[in-house]
């Protein structure tokens, strides 16, 4: 009843029935539960019909909300969004990248009570926290089983360790999935029923949405686009060794004499930063780096559309924010050279919050479970 709701709008009893197939009386009796829980507010509006007009009803949308966290080895971004999926605020702080992930935590997870704090929402209000982390998952266990971005974080507990440090029920994903369900719960994908989002920061991942319900696979680790061999590639090199910022911040470095503003450090995404930076300037040297990183990854994509029918693409990820434009170019050029065995074309978009759509994500995702089971007044967390 609470996701009709939310599927539906500013809606009426009448809608709901129509939309769930419950009777009358059966909505009546779940609305005046949800208005009792504040999870739902007649809005004051009535819709004029022939008979007895209709009150409206929508979401509360500050009665409750979700925190999602993106924790990347670039950079780490820290959203809150409320119950109807919109973003209240947000943080974007220095990755985990090399330290030690105790203090990782810690620092991030004083960003995010403080950042509860700034946007007047109380603790209690918060559902969970959503984290998000790139490489494969054992979801059970709340650890990462494998990371080529983050090693070092392989095989702690680090559900435990968030759900300790913050005090809210943590639910872990993969940051492409948490993207592409972002993409879902804010109605982005209405006209979609084969969609793939393409999320890139450290590395590569492929988030999908088919027939309306995120596909997140057996054990929640679909999508790993980044460990893909490339077709042709003579020493089996994967998309992510070829196209992810860290395959081209190291090619920036092999040039001779390189006039990139690179890092003194060798910092590899603060690089791509500015290898991604100048080539939007027009430089030839990071235009030839971003666009053979975008041809590849395009190709790759093609591909996978092809396996999956794909008919909508979504370019987002922190590493799409500035030349995120070359990118989604690159797919257009790609999928128009393309022939494909239906007449309608692949919807390509570039996201228009490429930065915090996993994060938001994230968030989304314990906004999906836990509001509809708190609406039917059962935990959704771990006992």
């Amino acid at each position: 009843m609470f996701d009709a709701i939310r599927r539906l709008g500013r809606t009426s009893r009448v809608e709901i029935a129509g939309e769930t197939g419950f009777t009358a009386a059966t909505v009546t009796h779940a609305v005046r539960a949800l208005l009792a829980e504040g999870l739902i507010v007649e809005t004051g509006d009535v819709a004029r019909t022939r008979g007895k007009p209709r009150v409206m009803l929508s979401l509360a949308p500050k009665a409750r909300c979700a925190v999602g966290v993106q924790l990347e080895a670039d950079w780490t971004v820290i959203a809150v969004v409320d119950a109807t999926g919109r973003l209240v605020a947000r943080q974007r702080i220095r990755g985990a990248r090399s330290a030690d992930p105790g203090a990782v935590v810690e620092r991030v997870c004083g960003h995010v009570l403080a950042l509860l704090r700034a946007s007047d929402v109380a603790v209690e209000a918060a559902l969970g926290l959503g984290l998000v982390l790139p490489g494969r998952l054992d979801i059970d266990r709340g650890t990462l089983v494998e990371s080529s971005s983050l090693p070092q974080w392989v095989g702690i507990g680090i559900r435990d360790m968030f759900e300790g440090a913050t005090g809210l029920p943590v639910l872990i994903g993969n940051d492409a999935t948490a993207a592409a369900q972002g993409e879902l719960w804010g109605g982005g994908l209405v006209r979609s029923r084969a969609h793939a989002t393409v999320c890139m920061g450290a590395s590569i991942g492929l988030g999908l949405v088919l027939s309306g319900q995120v596909y997140a696979g057996a054990t929640a680790n679909a999508g790993a686009l980044g460990s893909m061999p490339l077709p042709g590639s003579a020493d089996g090199a994967t998309l992510a060794e070829i196209a992810a910022p860290p395959a081209v911040s190291a090619a920036a470095r092999t040039e001779a004499g390189t006039h990139l503003p690179l890092s003194a450090d060798d910092d590899p995404f603060a690089d791509f930063a500015a290898i991604s930076a100048a080539a939007v300037q027009g430089d030839a040297l990071a235009s030839a780096l971003i666009q053979t990183s975008a041809d590849h990854l395009a190709d790759a994509i093609v591909v996978l559309s092809a396996l999956l029918d794909l008919d909508s693409v979504t370019l987002t990820g922190p590493s799409f924010a500035v030349a995120g434009s070359i990118y989604l170019a690159a797919l257009r050029r790609r999928f128009a050279q393309q022939p494909r065995a239906s007449a309608a074309p692949v919807r390509t978009r570039l996201s228009m919050q490429a930065a915090d759509a996993a994060a938001v994500g994230a968030a989304a995702m314990v906004l999906g479970i836990a509001m509809p089971a708190l609406a039917e007044d059962a935990p959704w967390h771990r006992s």
